[in-house]
């Protein structure tokens, strides 16, 4: 597919990547030339110079024939208005990056008015998953399939643990009730393990199935699940705000402190069921006289990478039950990591997976499209959610225990929502069409639902 990328900051960068190591045709398009530079020595892209909200640049670039129209410059209007133009000209698709909360609520209308085919909010996108792991406080990750029905976490075990020293089939594992354990990162291993393996401390394991079920068996492994209803916030970013907002949801108490005064003004307004509290974040005598500590849940959501993991430490080493950090910059996760704090939060690759999605979806116009897409263990393992459609009559009604051997190494089909029924699917499972079928592969770049045959 031929791609242009308008705006070559940290989420189109990281979109760039992703699409050119998809093998798509990219052109990127900045007025830096230093920001394009290191992404024309970097990727195997083309780069174009300039404005990208200027006709005269979009024709440069090919968004007459582009199959699709990327614009993620950090201003809403102009990436409004590349589009609005790359639509005219007559590209096939467009994506804008819209932040502002005002026209988030305008999407609708926007999509309708514009032409846009995707609005991405990342942000929006940042706020949502902080508030899904909260729903989880012992997992480092969640992420809904089904429409929200059916859950994948990422927990790292610990001595603690009840699977550790045991094989998972001497604990009813992997196929327990509604629950599967469908992935693994043992000893520097990815894995997709079956009832023989042996769980070991610090081991991540990945675990699907339905809310309830998932929290039954962390109980049963002795995790606690008590509810988090305490959160401070470090940081007056639009993420913070959204996550306010989520938050108020589920009756959470928000404690957010922010330095700016005009800030504070703005947000007091935005938040009135949060507490907003005006002073520096690493102030140490303010946080100890506000009790920012005194919480079930630190977030620390700055622009500043480096304050957000300082501030992230210090509030672990307090005691604070769970820790997420805001991490824009990829060679500082794995120090992240290193300390111990697992929740990690990174908006540029959250909608890096969301573009990823769409693509394979657009690439795929004929068959079973990926509905969702999420990259763990750093990149490194997909799961996917197809709609099963007759396109992939080659898997269809066929059991699990048959199409096992035609499957490509590295696959397993982890759930199954059928009506209002979730399956975790055993030997006889069949897969049927209008199923949503949740797929976990190492095989990286599945782009429809009979690519799992080899």
């Amino acid at each position: 597919m031929k791609i242009v990328i308008v705006g070559n900051g940290k989420v189109g960068y990281a979109i760039a990547k992703e699409m050119a190591r998809e093998n798509h045709n990219i052109i990127m398009v900045d007025s830096a030339s230093a920001a394009l530079h290191k992404a024309d020595s970097t990727l195997d892209i083309m780069c174009v110079e300039g404005n990208g909200a200027s006709i005269s640049v979009l024709i440069e670039a090919g968004a007459r024939n582009a199959d699709l129209v990327i614009a993620v410059t950090d201003k809403d209007e102009t990436n409004l208005v590349c589009c609005l133009i790359a639509k005219k000209l007559g590209a096939s698709h467009t994506i804008a990056r819209v932040r502002n909360p005002e026209y988030h609520r305008d999407a609708d209308t926007l999509k309708q008015e514009i032409g846009l085919d995707m609005v991405i909010n990342p942000d929006l996108s940042a706020a949502r998953e902080i508030a899904r792991i909260l729903s989880f406080p012992s997992a480092f990750s969640v992420e809904p399939f089904a429409r929200g029905r059916i859950d994948m976490i990422g927990i790292q075990l610990t001595g603690r643990d009840k699977l550790v020293g045991k094989t998972l089939s001497s604990l009813g594992i992997p196929r327990l009730a509604n629950v599967l354990v469908c992935a693994a990162e043992h000893r520097g291993e990815l894995l997709i393990p079956n009832g023989s393996f042996t769980p070991s401390e610090g081991d991540k394991l990945y675990m699907i199935g339905t809310k309830p079920e998932m929290q039954k068996i962390l109980l049963d492994m002795g995790r606690t699940q008590q509810r988090i209803k305490t959160v401070s916030v470090l940081g007056g970013s639009r993420t913070a705000v959204y996550l306010s907002w989520e938050l108020a949801r589920s009756n959470t108490r928000v404690r957010l402190m922010e330095l700016s005064h005009e800030k504070c003004l703005r947000l007091a307004a935005q938040l009135p069921h949060a507490m907003i509290i005006e002073g520096d974040g690493t102030d140490s005598d303010l946080l100890q006289s506000e009790n920012i500590f005194d919480a079930d849940a630190f977030i620390s959501l700055t622009d500043r990478d480096e304050e957000n993991l300082l501030m992230a430490m210090n509030a672990q080493r307090l005691g604070v039950p769970k820790v997420v950090a805001k991490m824009n910059r990829p060679n500082y996760i794995g120090l992240v990591r290193d300390t111990g704090i697992d929740s990690i939060i990174s908006p540029k690759d959250i909608t890096a997976n969301q573009i990823t999605r769409y693509v394979r979806a657009l690439a795929n116009g004929e068959g079973s499209a990926v509905e969702s897409l999420y990259k763990m263990l750093d990149g490194t393992v997909e799961a996917l959610e197809f709609n099963a459609t007759a396109s992939s009559a080659a898997v269809l009604d066929k059991p699990l225990a048959e199409l096992s051997p035609k499957l490509k190494k590295g696959i397993l089909v982890a759930a199954i929502a059928r009506g209002k029924d979730i399956i975790i699917p055993g030997g006889m499972t069949s897969i049927r069409e209008g199923d949503r079928v949740v797929v976990v592969s190492k095989a990286v770049g599945l782009k429809d639902l009979k690519g799992i045959l080899a």
